[in-house]
Formats: C-alpha cells, structure tokens, sequence
C-alpha cells in the first residue's frame, strides 16, 4: 500500500501543480498535460513486458527495485534543467508504474489468508484516494510554499524509505504461476476481460479527461486561490478513501456497484459547470466525485480478477495495462480541448462518456457469471 501510494503520488501530483510546472518550462496547460500522458503509454507497454520478463523471478526483490527507479525518477523530476528532462523522468515512473501494479496490486491471496484478501484488497487499494487525500494536497501546499521541485525531491526521500520497508519486512514472494504471453492472450478471448476493457477505455479517459484539468477549472471557473485548491483537493481525498472501503466492501456481493459508481461519476463531472461557480458547490460535487472514483479501482480489479479465476497475476496486467493506457488517452484528449475551449467544455465531454460507460457496465456480461472459464496450457480457454 504504501509503494502504491508512493507511485500514485507522484503520478498525479502533477495535476495540482501543473500550473507552476507549465510557467517554469513556459509551455500551456495542454503540453503540460504531457506530464500525464506519458507515464500512462510506457506503463501500458511495461505492465506485460516487464511482467513477463521476471515471471521467476521473487517478487519481493522486484518491487524493492522498481522503488529505486521512482526515487531516481522523482529525483531526476526534482532537478530537471529543462520539460525534456521531466518528461524523461516519467519515463522511467512509467516503467515503475506498469511494473508495480501489475505485481504488487495481486499480492494479497500471499500476504494474507483467503477470509481476509477481500479486505486487503481494499487496504492496497486505499492508496489510490490516499495518494489524493494526503500526497497530492500535501505535495501541492509544499510546492506553494517551497517549490514544485521540492515537492518531487521529498517523493525521492518517501520512495528510498518505502524501498528500505519492503526490503525489511516483505517475506520471499516466488511467483505462484508465471505470467506467460500466452496466458495474456487467452484471457482477451473472454467476454467478460473484453467487456472490463471496454468500460476501462471509456471511464478512465473520461475521469482523467477531466480530473487532469480541475485545478485550471477551480483557478478560471470558481475563482479559487491557492489555499481553497488545496482544500477542495483535499475534500475529494477524503471522498476517495470513504468510496475506496465502501466499493471494495460491495464490489464482491453486488455486481451493480461498479455501474452505480460509474453513473455517480459522470453525474458528478456534468454538474460541476453548472455548481461549481463557487466553491460550496464545487466542494459538494468534488465529494461525489470522490465517492464514486474511489471505488472504481478496487471494482476494476474485482471484475478482471473474476474473470481469470486461476490467473489473478495476468489478470491484473490486463487491468494496469488498460487503466494506464486510458490515462494516457484520457489526459491527451482532455489536454486538446482544453486548449481549444475551456474547462467546463472538458468537463461536459468528460461527463457524457462517462454516462456511456454506466450504461455499457450495467448492459455487459458480468465478470464470473455462468460456466467457470479456466486458462489450459498455451493459454487456451476451457
């Protein structure tokens, strides 16, 4: 949980301070954005290629490297003489971003015994809203005070103390089946993983879409300083974990939570033009929004996870490589209009795919409905 929230800290810190970044590199608020789109192209790529590299290899060795590549990505981020050099150190978060969730996201079935995995779950999962609740509003009041580039060298100081609490307390983790590329294969001949895939590909470009550019959207629409960002952030944080525990509580005895989370999502994202001229409303619609978003990660891997029953591991890079391809796409589109039109055009769009992602998750086959599917050898579908 705390890699993760490390990883997602330093993913999307950018977004609260894209403002400053952008003026240091004197490039808009769309190339900024850039920032955002990167990272996600190289984790989608990372997350089966790296997989697959060091399917043998003990994962507890894995992932205490992939923490010395973010300290080194977060520092190099710190340093950076020029944007080219920042977007060089989202590289390599890329490659830790696509590494790590698909490894350390499917851990707990070894961690824990199977009464208490669900629960785990959430717990790993909490670092998604943490990473807003706490990292982002902590990393942006400190760029305030102290500079952006401070904010990105105290990620480095968190990364190297979360590498040297792995190191001391994760127990040898062999891989219990080798994520192969024939396995991968298989699970997409399933309705239910192209299903997931095609939700993720609407949901998530719509979140980040739009979540992307909501402080521009809080700075030109509701007029709020730097204090009242922080704050608003803040609120959604704390949505976030609330909505974190209370999906990973649901997502595996009602099927129809994804599809209301969804739905609360797009809901949000369309009202925030309309409430969000002052920051009462704005502070009400970033909570729903909080709610809804801080369950989707936890009822994504539930759904996938269900799916691929005996390939929990492939699973999960089936779902880090389609969540984190999204994000780039998502942040990309949300990046091009909003440097045509506005922030509040985004966040209309944004809200319109995400009500088509509701209606595509209330209409699709659910995840480990009818006949169990097991994955043969050379990944064929029995």
């Amino acid at each position: 949980m705390a890699g993760i929230f490390s990883i997602v800290t330093t993913e999307i810190l950018p977004i609260g301070l894209l403002t400053p970044i952008g003026a240091t590199f004197r490039v808009s608020d769309g190339t900024a954005g850039l920032m955002m789109t990167l990272p996600g192209v190289v984790a989608a790529v990372a997350a089966p290629v790296v997989t697959v590299a060091v399917r043998r290899a003990d994962r507890r060795g894995v992932l205490c490297g992939l923490m010395l590549a973010l300290a080194l990505a977060d520092l190099v981020n710190a340093l950076a003489p020029g944007y080219w050099m920042v977007l060089a150190a989202r590289v390599v978060l890329g490659v830790v971003i696509g590494a790590f969730w698909s490894i350390g996201a499917g851990l707990a079935p070894q961690l824990v015994a199977a009464g208490r995995q669900g629960r785990a779950n959430a717990v790993i999962f909490s670092a998604v809203p943490l990473g807003s609740v706490l990292g982002v509003p902590a990393g942006v009041l400190l760029g305030h005070l102290a500079g952006w580039r401070t904010a990105f060298g105290a990620m480095a100081v968190l990364s190297l103390a979360v590498f040297a609490a792995l190191a001391a307390t994760l127990p040898p983790l062999p891989p219990e089946t080798p994520t192969r590329l024939a396995v991968l294969r298989g699970l997409l001949r399933t309705r239910a993983v192209r299903a997931g895939l095609v939700i993720t590909l609407l949901l998530v470009t719509a979140h980040f879409g739009t979540y992307t550019y909501v402080t521009p959207f809080l700075e030109d629409v509701t007029h709020a300083g730097p204090g009242a960002v922080t704050a608003l952030l803040l609120v959604y944080g704390i949505a976030g974990v609330v909505g974190n525990f209370a999906g990973g509580a649901w997502a595996g005895r009602r099927r129809s939570t994804f599809a209301v989370a969804i739905g609360l999502l797009a809901a949000s994202v369309l009202l925030l033009p309309l409430l969000g001229t002052a920051w009462p409303g704005a502070a009400l619609v970033l909570v729903a929004w909080g709610l809804a978003y801080g369950a989707v990660p936890v009822c994504a891997q539930t759904w996938f996870v269900r799916a691929a029953p005996d390939a929990p591991e492939a699973a999960t890079v089936v779902f880090t490589s389609s969540f984190q391809a999204t994000i780039s796409i998502g942040a990309l589109a949300g990046g091009a209009v909003v440097d045509a039109s506005s922030p509040s055009v985004v966040m209309v769009l944004g809200g319109c795919t995400a009500l088509v992602a509701a209606a595509a998750a209330a209409r699709s086959p659910h995840a480990g409905s009818g006949p169990r599917q097991r994955l043969g050898k050379g990944g064929r579908i029995t």
